[in-house]
């Protein structure tokens, strides 16, 4: 298992999960963070290959840059989107890495993989944030997350435009904060740079 060097004490990353119903509950999530939001959010939503707006979208609304990830491009500070048709993945000495391996859950991207490279790199350091979709994709990953001492945070499923995904997520992790669509970025304002005790409760 490799690991990316301790840097100070707290998070040094957020992970994005999201499927069907995405693009609003990420554009919440990315127009409530404060301009000066110094964790990389890495965002990976299953989407078309054709599909190219999703960086547009999200910086339309957003005071933070938001770029496609490229093959060994470093990871800093800013929104960070997963492009259709790879999984996501981190390298130790602080890059991102693509991949073209089968799909998983008959997805690629998929959030598994995104999350379970996320724990293995970064352990405790970790925030991992699952959001609406159909399936059970984001469940495993974020269970690994909370296993490695990340902190594990679902979209309330009664705030989601489909339901299963939070709901596989929440069932996988019931020490997740559970909170609704429109409180997680103010969540994640909130703990930047320090850690959370676990958690289920539907509050910021």
């Amino acid at each position: 298992m490799s690991e990316a060097p301790q840097a100070t004490p707290g998070y040094r990353v957020v992970v994005v999960g999201a499927s069907a119903g995405g693009l609003h509950a990420l554009r919440t999530i990315v127009a409530g963070l404060p301009d000066d939001f110094e964790l990389p959010v890495v965002v990976v939503q299953h989407r078309a290959k054709e599909s190219e707006l999703l960086c547009e979208l999200l910086q339309e609304c957003s005071g933070l840059p938001v770029s496609e990830v490229n093959d060994k491009m470093q990871i800093g500070p800013g929104v960070w989107v997963g492009p259709p048709d790879y999984h996501l993945l981190f390298e130790g000495d602080g890059f991102f890495s693509l991949s073209t391996d089968d799909p998983v859950r008959y997805s690629r991207p998929s959030i598994d993989v995104m999350f379970e490279s996320a724990a293995d790199v970064y352990g405790m350091d970790v925030i991992g944030v699952v959001l609406t979709g159909a399936n059970a994709d984001g469940a495993r990953g974020l269970r690994q997350i909370a296993d490695a001492g990340g902190h594990a945070v679902v979209q309330d499923p009664e705030t989601a435009e489909v339901r299963v995904m939070p709901r596989s997520a929440a069932k996988a992790v019931p020490e997740a904060c559970v909170l609704p669509l429109e409180e997680i970025a103010a969540h994640l304002a909130a703990i930047r740079g320090r850690r959370v005790p676990r958690c289920r409760t539907v509050s910021a």
